[in-house]
């Protein structure tokens, strides 16, 4: 098993439930997340949204908890869900189990995604960076769209230079390490982030051009967060959870991060109109219709 695939597999085999509750909370952090980068002020404008799809797809659904959110926030009677995934489908599926009209199976995005029919909206996030090829996956997933149907993608931004470089080493360290040794570096990661939350101090911060760091105001944590290295926190949280979330983020070998033009470029290139696009220190948020 490769080192990606294994990571996730060791991820949602140790912690089921990871964010799903989060998830599913209206106003929490997560949920609010979800909703703001894809263009939805709140969940009754998702379910606007969602009210006249017939068919979805969750393309790489982990433990399923975006496809609770979108099944809770559609009609069953109405809207069937396929939910895909490598490793977790049968996680999927244990957590999924209270839902009607969900069919979760294995897949790989990378393969031939045919037999799956044609979907009125694919949701594809925080998962393309994670292949071999994204544009090849991506563009496999464009071809179950039905006239008019949307996909939605997120994928990792490039982000400034220190950090970039921090990141890689750091993921160079601990990639080979088996799921246990992982996670006790990430804990150390973890509690660094918690430390700098604890504070709650904030910096006015100047533009320092060369490292490409913006002026702003920031926290001192999500200042060394977005331009130093990723030190996640999260204090609605557990410290399990936040290291998991940390351990996500260096343990994958396939880590891709793309500029904006980029990701408009696998839209223009598959024929498809942008409808909606969203860009933070973290990702690019992108939905086009054919």
């Amino acid at each position: 098993m490769d080192n990606t695939r294994k990571s996730f597999d060791d991820k949602w085999r140790n912690n089921e439930s990871l964010a799903l509750r989060e998830t599913l909370r209206d106003g929490s952090e997560i949920n609010r997340w979800i909703l703001e980068r894809n263009g939805f002020d709140n969940v009754r404008a998702l379910e606007e949204y969602l009210g006249n799809k017939r068919r979805i797809l969750d393309a790489g659904c982990g433990n399923g908890r975006v496809s609770a959110l979108l099944r809770e926030h559609s009609s069953p009677e109405k809207t069937a869900i396929v939910a895909i995934d490598l490793v977790a489908a049968d996680i999927a599926r244990r957590n999924l189990a209270q839902y009607a009209n969900i069919e979760v199976r294995p897949a790989d995005l990378m393969a031939n995604l045919s037999n799956l029919g044609w979907f009125d909206f694919i949701y594809c996030q925080e998962v393309l960076h994670h292949t071999s090829d994204p544009p090849r996956a991506f563009h496999n997933l464009c071809s179950l769209l039905a006239p008019n149907g949307e996909i939605a993608i997120y994928v990792y931004r490039r982000k400034a230079p220190v950090r970039e470089f921090v990141d890689d080493y750091v993921r160079s360290r601990i990639a080979a390490l088996p799921y246990e040794d992982a996670m006790k570096a990430c804990q150390q990661i973890t509690a660094l982030g918690k430390a700098l939350a604890d504070l709650k101090l904030e910096i006015d911060a100047p533009a320092v051009d060369a490292l490409e760091i913006p002026a702003g105001r920031y926290t001192v944590q999500r200042f060394v967060y977005h331009f130093f290295m990723k030190c996640f926190w999260n204090d609605t949280m557990s410290f399990q959870d936040n290291t998991v979330i940390n351990y996500d983020w260096y343990h994958p070998q396939l880590c891709s991060r793309h500029t904006v033009e980029e990701i408009r470029d696998w839209f223009t290139k598959a024929g498809l109109r942008i409808l909606h696009e969203h860009v933070d220190f973290y990702g690019i948020t992108m939905r086009g219709a054919r």
